[in-house]
């Protein structure tokens, strides 16, 4: 329970100011990795999609491990904002690092590719641990049948508006002239902005009782004896249906700016506009949304948002790079596939973020917020660039640069039509959880 609610009313304007501040400095900060660092490797590393499946799959790995780790140590020591903190003001510092590898000699490719990969995995160990396992443990601890669904429309929104802004203001960094030097400092100083202020906005009232469980590796490895977990089984869908979902978006997203910019042929500042202003209007989707959540509409939300995804991804696949005059930023079919795939994207993270924070036990918040990164990030980075880079490397729209005598990986349409395909296999266990919803939700509303 948290200690003291005088400080941060569930509610009211500080709890609202922190939830919006923290979380949206964070997922600007993600979007920036899960985009720019993928076109960045492109503009000045290689055109090698081995070089993001490695970032994703060692970064997805720190990411999930500093979750359990961080969200343990939060636990015990009930000091959110310790790991709110420190954690973010770390994030920003070595996201400016990350860019940094840039300045290796292209000699040295193979130095160059490991620099990349290993910065970005040190990167997200620390995101980690302010975002996940500090700023969303603690917006767990708040959350009540009042405000769920607006927290849930936060954090819902929070992704999307994060790529939007982060598409916008990154392109216009980025520039024509590929600045991402500029853009890696802008958004790391952005982030330990927020952390400092975290310093002196959250104190010793925002912390929660600790939750000691024997010894710390004790407490730490109970969390992989998933006996606990396995026994919820409404859960396990949820989780299994998050997986699924996220492994289909990840083998379109992680490539989706490089096609806009090296298939379609548009330059990166057009880039970020052509995804911001339909993801734009995606957004405005969380109000009913969040409407029906709290209304505990969730398996028939998850269900709606996935076939409203896989829509959108049906739209874009057959668009051809000559179909399309790079001189205008608007074209009807590009800007309609990706307002329908926002939509789906906003609805399954509003949904089963409440759905899931709604489930995790009392006394393992933390660590059960390592259970979500698990099926929301691990699993989905790997299998989802692992298919990714398959379809990548066999696009037929990939050629050998004769200068530098290596093959340039170009993304097609065909991401889309894969990941279409995969997130469609989400369906089968978000199917399977309406009866188990339904009769949680009697039961509670009984008591």
């Amino acid at each position: 329970m948290v200690k003291n609610k005088n400080n941060i009313k569930r509610g009211g304007f500080s709890m609202w100011l922190l939830i919006w501040g923290l979380g949206l400095a964070g997922q600007i900060c993600w979007n920036m990795e899960n985009q720019w660092f993928n076109t960045f490797v492109y503009a000045k590393i290689a055109k090698d999609p081995k070089i993001i499946t490695g970032m994703l799959i060692c970064s997805a790995a720190a990411t999930t491990f500093a979750t359990f780790f961080f969200g343990t140590w939060a636990d015990r020591t009930g000091k959110r904002r310790t790991f709110i903190s420190l954690g973010y003001i770390l994030w920003g510092i070595f996201t400016i690092a990350f860019g940094l590898t840039q300045f290796i000699s292209h000699d040295q490719y193979l130095l160059m590719a490991a620099s990349v990969v290993l910065a970005d995995t040190v990167m997200s160990f620390f995101g980690s641990m302010g975002n996940d396992a500090g700023f969303n443990t603690w917006t767990n601890d708040i959350m009540t049948d009042k405000n769920r669904g607006g927290i849930g429309a936060a954090l819902a929104t929070q992704p999307v508006l994060g790529t939007i802004l982060g598409t916008v203001i990154g392109g216009m960094l980025v520039g024509e002239n590929d600045n991402y030097m500029r853009l890696f400092v802008v958004m790391g100083v952005f982030v330990i902005v927020f952390g400092i202020i975290s310093l002196f906005a959250l104190n010793k009232k925002d912390d929660v009782e600790p939750s000691v469980r024997g010894t710390f590796l004790h407490q730490f490895a109970s969390v992989f004896n998933f006996k606990k977990f396995f026994a919820q089984k409404e859960l396990v869908l949820v989780n299994v249906g998050v997986s699924l979902f996220f492994i289909g978006f990840n083998v379109y997203f992680a490539y989706m700016g490089n096609y806009i910019i090296y298939y379609l042929g548009y330059t990166a500042d057009q880039m970020g506009i052509i995804e911001a202003v339909p993801l734009l209007l995606a957004m405005l989707t969380a109000i009913p949304i969040g409407i029906l959540i709290n209304k505990n509409k969730h398996p028939y939300l998850a269900l709606a948002s996935v076939a409203v995804n896989v829509i959108g991804l049906l739209i874009l696949f057959p668009i051809k790079a000559g179909d399309i005059d790079v001189n205008s930023l608007f074209n009807l079919r590009i800007w309609l596939g990706i307002f329908i795939v926002g939509v789906g994207y906003v609805g399954i993270l509003q949904t089963t973020k409440v759905w899931t924070k709604q489930l995790y036990p009392k006394d393992a918040k933390g660590q059960f917020e390592g259970i979500w990164i698990l099926f929301f990030v691990l699993i989905p980075m790997i299998g989802g660039s692992l298919i990714g880079q398959a379809v990548v490397s066999s696009s037929k729209a990939s050629f050998m640069d004769e200068v530098s005598g290596q093959m340039q990986y170009i993304p097609n349409g065909n991401i889309f039509i894969v990941g279409a395909a995969v997130i469609l296999l989400s369906a089968i266990p978000f199917i399977f959880t309406a009866k188990l919803h339904k009769k949680r939700v009697g039961e509670e509303t009984a008591q």
